[in-house]
This record gives C-alpha cells, sequence and structure tokens, in this order.
C-alpha cells in the first residue's frame, strides 16, 4: 500500500487493474517492480502508447523513485534519457561507445551506436 501511495494511486489500491487507464497501469507496473527491490529497472517503452503529458509523468515517475532507492534504470529511448538520465551508456557491437552526461551525447555517438541517418531527424 505504501508504494501504491509512493505512484498517486492509493485510492485505487482495490480497484482492478482493466478498469485503470493507461498511466495508472503504468504506475502500477512501478509499484509491482519496485516492490520486488531489484538491483535494476529495465524500462522498456515505458511511455508507449501514452499521451505526452502522462509519458512524462511517468518518466519523472520512475526517475524519483528509483533514484530515491538508488536504483538504476534502464531506458531504451534516446529522447526520454537525454530527459531523464544522468547517465547514458551508448553501446554498438557489444562494446561502450559512449559513458557520459546527457548533454555531451552527440549525433556522432548516435550515429556510431545505430547506425543510419534517417532516424536523426
Amino acid at each position: 500500500f505504501h508504494l501504491l501511495d509512493a505512484v498517486g494511486l492509493g485510492d485505487f489500491a482495490t480497484q482492478r487493474a482493466d478498469q485503470l487507464s493507461g498511466g495508472q497501469r503504468q504506475r502500477v507496473g512501478i509499484a509491482r517492480a519496485l516492490m520486488q527491490e531489484p538491483e535494476l529497472v529495465l524500462a522498456d517503452e515505458p511511455t508507449s502508447s501514452l499521451d505526452p503529458k502522462t509519458s512524462v509523468e511517468i518518466m519523472e515517475l520512475i526517475a524519483r523513485r528509483t533514484g530515491e532507492r538508488g536504483i538504476p534504470a534502464i531506458v531504451h529511448n534516446v529522447d526520454l534519457a537525454r530527459r531523464f538520465a544522468d547517465r547514458i551508456i551508448g553501446m554498438s557491437k557489444g562494446e561502450i561507445v559512449f559513458d557520459g552526461p546527457p548533454q555531451a551525447l552527440q549525433d556522432a555517438h548516435l550515429l556510431q551506436i545505430y547506425g543510419g541517418e534517417g532516424w536523426l531527424q
């Protein structure tokens, strides 16, 4: 119940998950993940199919709650990582090609990581 309060769903504790909105379901997922006291949170597409406002709220929630617990969170989305991460690690072919703060990540790094230029637009 404490975790449901922490993700803003304390008043929904007795409701079925299928009666919740997409953003509320994501919040339930965050609470469930944190309840397991993980060493790492893999947030694969945590904001897919959410509106922009709710997407920001969910990412802020993930960043805040994992940060409070000292749990690293992996997000596979460059735009979200640039906005919410303290550190970005980029890999290509099993090798680290970038490790640093979001503001230091350049298009050249992204080309090395992902290849091709079409997706940079």
